[in-house]
């Protein structure tokens, strides 16, 4: 490991998310401020066209198309479709805080490997883990918080029920 953090130094270029290459201040050299821009636009309308992008930002339909692939291969963005839950007969939503012993990416492996969870992140603070879960009802979230109590290490789990979504952006990042 120390050897890789002096490489780092060394060649002021490092690796950020998965391994990818970043540049000395930890961003990667794909986001200049043009690509920032294409992100935004996709952030408003994921099904925007590459020619209606590229007027927006000043490049050609081709080089908009390029950028966009080129982001999509480093794994710097997703182009995905957002459900609502709710309208998909999924109206309850859990946050899961996990305390656990042991090996907390081996934990975090395991509970990432669970068809119910969505969500997982190592954390700091009073829970090592968080994970999130969509459920049909409140018997499909209690056999979900059983499976993940069944996880070897974990030690509690605590659900948070989501009540009412106030907000939920997908606009971050290009500021």
């Amino acid at each position: 490991m120390e050897e890789q953090r002096g490489n780092h130094r060394r060649n002021g270029a490092g690796r950020g998310h998965a391994g990818r290459e970043t540049g000395r201040d930890g961003a990667n050299p794909l986001l200049d401020d043009v690509a920032k821009q294409i992100i935004e636009q996709l952030q408003e309308d994921g099904r925007r066209p590459y020619a209606t992008i590229g007027k927006a930002v000043g490049l050609s339909e081709a080089a908009v198309r390029q950028r966009v692939q080129r982001m999509l291969d480093a794994g710097i963005m997703q182009i995905v479709a957002v459900t609502d839950p709710l309208q998909l007969g999924f109206p309850r939503q859990a946050m899961i805080g996990i305390r656990s012993s042991g090996d907390l990416e081996r934990i975090a492996d395991q509970l990432a490997e669970l068809t119910d969870v969505d969500y997982v992140v190592i954390t700091a603070g009073s829970f090592d883990l968080l994970t999130e879960a969509v459920c049909r009802n409140d018997d499909h979230l209690l056999e979900i918080l059983q499976q993940i109590r069944s996880v070897e290490g974990v030690t509690a789990a605590e659900a948070f029920v989501y009540l009412k979504l106030r907000k939920q952006t997908y606009s971050w990042g290009t500021a």
